[in-house]
This record gives structure tokens, sequence and C-alpha cells, in this order.
């Protein structure tokens, strides 16, 4: 699941009910400073702040807005170990 924006006080239950509905493996990407910590919405009244005040994270890609490269490489990141533990699987 990639979130890209800050965790809503409205949207908080949605976020961790599609969370948990996902099939195994769960991966989850904040990207961008809003996903990451709240932004420059952290404070607000309706803003909880970032992704992994209501879900576990995997991967956090900062920016406002993040870099495509930086995007790549966290996608990169995430997927190289998954890759490995399924071709230690085939053996």
């Amino acid at each position: 699941m990639l979130v890209t924006g800050p965790v809503t006080r409205q949207c908080a239950d949605r976020l961790k009910r599609i969370c948990e509905q996902m099939p195994e493996p769960k991966f989850v990407v904040a990207i961008g400073a809003c996903a990451c910590s709240g932004g420059v919405f952290e404070g607000n009244y309706n803003v909880l702040g970032g992704a992994d005040k209501i879900i576990p994270v995997d991967v956090y890609i900062p920016g406002c807005p993040p870099r495509p490269e930086a995007i790549i490489d966290g996608i990169v990141k995430l997927l190289k170990p998954a890759k490995e533990a399924k071709s230690s699987d085939k053996r």
C-alpha cells in the first residue's frame, strides 16, 4: 500500500481496515513528508500525523514532494528482501 498524504481522523479507520484486508505479504510505503510525519499539516485539529500512527510502515520516503529517484530507490529497497526470501524458498 502506498500512503501519500497525512492521516486525518476521517480516514484513519479506513486506512486501518484496508491494511487489515490486504493479503500477505503486506508492504506499506509512506511517500512524502505528509505521509511520514504529517508534514505541514501536523498539529492541525483533524490531522493525526503520519501513517505510522495508525499502521506499521515498512519504508519511509521523505520529501515534499519526493523525488522520483527516491521513490524508485525506496521501492527497490523494499522488494529486495522479499525477492531474496522468495528465491531461498525455491531451494
